[in-house]
């Protein structure tokens, strides 16, 4: 179902060094294109849950820090990876919620609106969950993983 949406070739280098940037360093360089979008899905809910907290201990460096992390995850990881040619329609309407998505932390982060990160969360644990349970079909059907296993 997701797989046309991320190009494996043009994606996985950029999609591991997205990850690199926002901060998990464990297991990238040995995880396959599904499993590094798998990590940017749960680093972008770690970051989220990290900025309310921030946001409700009106921490507000630790908040702006968090969603910046949580964009850059959307813009420079999830968004960035997306293949619009052979994704079709399902590309185009993960292009639409990214953007969104980064629009609402902007918006959560400038006036400290935390119904805007649940918003955002609310929108993206569904696309989170489907990921998830497409690993196994992943892991079966990928070059990557056959040829490195």
């Amino acid at each position: 179902m997701f797989a046309a949406t991320y190009s494996a070739t043009r994606s996985a280098p950029m999609l591991a060094n997205a990850y690199r940037q926002v901060g998990n360093h464990t297991g990238i360089s040995a995880a396959s294109p599904h499993k590094l979008i798998q990590m940017l899905f749960d680093g972008f809910a770690e970051a989220v849950a990290q900025a309310r907290g921030a946001l409700r201990g009106r921490q507000i460096e630790a908040k702006g820090r968090a969603i910046s992390r949580a964009l850059a995850i959307i813009d420079e990881g999830l968004h960035a990876g997306l293949d619009l040619t052979a994704g079709g329609s399902l590309a185009a309407e993960l292009d639409e919620l990214y953007t969104y998505v980064a629009l609402r932390l902007t918006h959560a982060n400038l006036r400290n609106d935390e119904s805007a990160l649940d918003e955002c969360v609310a929108l993206m644990d569904p696309i989170r969950s489907a990921w998830a349970q497409i690993a196994p079909q992943a892991a079966n059907s990928s070059p990557y993983t056959a040829a490195n296993a």
